[in-house]
């Protein structure tokens, strides 16, 4: 096997074996604690950036196959796991791990200590890496990776946003039949594309909404010219900060359209009203985080994958705090006092994940239903008094 070398900025050095692609890569290092679903981790945009270690120590063991992927390629920029599984045994397997990483050119190292690396990681923090099977010197790879630019101020949506509107009629997967097909839908929901998840496409959808993506870029007005009953911010890579674009349409649909955010697109909302966001150490990566929902008092067990927070002390004027880390206490939540706007940090459409939260779509229903008949009862109330 060709060896392969983990350089990370504060010079640490991990030896290993290359899978994948060869070649030399960069980003910051995060670990994910998710047990399966590498392939949805891959392929989600919000890891534009970012070089991932797997905790779960046998990775490559089901394959790949055509259906588990939540973009059109993967996104990471490396790929690390303690042991990757090069015969895989699953009914639905395509190719291999290996194959496919190296069709992407995305390239993978095995055989490190991925314990280590991640108790460095969460101890140091999350920081910039170099993964090569081409600089076999690790002085080399440690200086190269110290003068690399951490995800503060960059603004990676743009790297990863559709370049034009699209509609989307996929539904949820079903074991017999795959992905159904839109049926019959009631509400028009405009969605825009920060490195937004099919997953998530997938569930608008199965809750009856006519979907319609557009660039992360789409102007408010140009939303509101589509009449959509609702506003969907998604996921994405990055700091929220940088992408000002964002922010200012999101201000400028605010009370004209009910808005539902994830992830990304929570921070986005923050911003938006006024508030801050900051970096965590090392952020929330898996699928088994434990997040109360305050409203209800219920404990769900969540996937997560981001790297800022909204700083709930800057917007508490304006949101409820709705959902919180039970790790860490953050903001996993909010909703607007007054105006039809709700977030999340975390991922309800999971993949991979649980689906304790799908939820969480049901009511972005009901407060798109709960704004058309405020509508109609107002228009009532003109036609009347006239």
């Amino acid at each position: 096997m060709k060896r392969a070398i983990l350089a990370l900025a504060d010079g640490m050095v991990f030896e290993g074996y290359s899978f994948g692609a060869e070649g030399e890569t960069s980003g910051e290092v995060v670990f994910n604690t998710s047990m399966t679903g590498y392939q949805e981790i891959l392929t989600d945009p919000s890891y534009k950036g970012q070089i991932v270690t797997m905790t779960y120590t046998q990775i490559g063991n089901y394959g790949v196959n055509d259906e588990d992927v939540e973009s059109g390629r993967p996104y990471v920029e490396g790929f690390i796991v303690k042991e990757y599984i090069d015969f895989p045994s699953n009914w639905r397997t395509k190719k291999t791990l290996h194959q496919y990483l190296n069709e992407n050119g995305i390239v993978g190292i095995q055989g490190i200590d991925t314990r280590a690396l991640t108790r460095h990681l969460r101890d140091i923090g999350a920081q910039p890496g170099i993964i090569s099977t081409q600089d076999m010197n690790p002085e080399s790879l440690v200086t190269k990776a110290s003068v690399l630019p951490n995800m503060s101020g960059l603004d990676l949506v743009k790297d990863v946003t559709c370049n034009k509107p699209y509609t989307w009629d996929e539904g949820d997967w079903n074991l017999e039949k795959g992905y159904a097909q839109k049926s019959s839908t009631k509400y028009k929901v405009v969605a825009y594309d920060y490195g937004i998840k099919r997953n998530i496409l997938r569930l608008l959808t199965s809750a009856g909404c006519d979907v319609t993506v557009v660039p992360a870029t789409m102007l408010a007005e140009e939303v509101l010219g589509m009449n959509p009953d609702g506003v969907f911010l998604s996921n994405g890579p990055g700091d929220p900060e940088p992408v000002f674009y964002a922010i200012e349409n999101i201000r400028k649909l605010l009370g004209k359209k009910p808005i539902f955010g994830i992830c990304l697109g929570q921070q986005l909302l923050g911003l938006a009203l006024g508030g801050k966001t900051y970096k965590l150490k090392f952020g929330h990566h898996g699928g088994n985080q434990p997040i109360m929902d305050l409203t209800t008092r219920k404990v769900e067990i969540a996937a997560e994958n981001h790297g800022f927070a909204v700083d709930m002390e800057t917007v508490k004027d304006k949101v409820v705090l709705t959902h919180m880390n039970l790790n860490d206490n953050t903001c996993e939540g909010m909703q607007h006092k007054t105006l039809p706007a709700f977030s999340v940090q975390y991922h309800p459409e999971a993949s991979p994940g649980p689906h304790d939260s799908r939820y969480l779509f049901n009511r972005f229903v009901e407060m798109m239903e709960k704004e058309r008949n405020n509508v109609i009862a107002k228009e009532r109330m003109v036609r009347k008094v006239g």
